[in-house]
């Protein structure tokens, strides 16, 4: 396996089409087409996606953001951290993690957040083995349902 750890390059149909086979399994409810739309408005903001792939499919993948927030300063926040189901317990997530705080002192924010499903337990584990601490709730209200 390459355990290189890619940045996605917008421009790259094959990285782009190869990142959402692994988006998918976390965001289900996108399709190829609204996932390539909500893609370049988010780089359009500063989102970007690393990934690691395996003969040329891409197994793992973090989307994050640099904001600022009043209420912590200069944030990198993870919208999205997944590994492809037969990859789960390799490893990856906790490299793409380790990466994503490293660029997070790179880039002198000041915190990392990211919001996480009450229900992705594995998930919870490798975040609180990070140091990362469950410190709020995150409410949300669909309003185009």
């Amino acid at each position: 396996m390459d355990t290189t750890l890619h940045v996605l390059d917008p421009g790259n149909l094959f990285e782009i089409d190869a990142s959402f086979e692994v988006f998918k399994g976390l965001r289900p409810h996108l399709d190829r087409g609204e996932f390539l739309r909500r893609l370049q408005i988010q780089h359009e903001e500063g989102f970007r996606i690393v990934f690691f792939q395996q003969d040329k499919r891409v197994v793992a993948a973090a989307g994050y953001r640099v904001m600022h927030c009043m209420a912590w300063g200069r944030v990198l926040y993870i919208d999205d951290l997944v590994c492809a189901p037969a990859m789960q317990r390799a490893g990856l997530g906790a490299q793409l993690m380790d990466w994503l705080i490293d660029e997070a002192k790179r880039l002198d924010c000041d915190e990392l957040h990211l919001d996480t499903g009450h229900q992705r337990h594995d998930a919870h584990r490798l975040y609180l083995r990070k140091g990362l601490h469950l410190t709020c709730y995150h409410l949300s209200m669909a309003l185009n349902a």
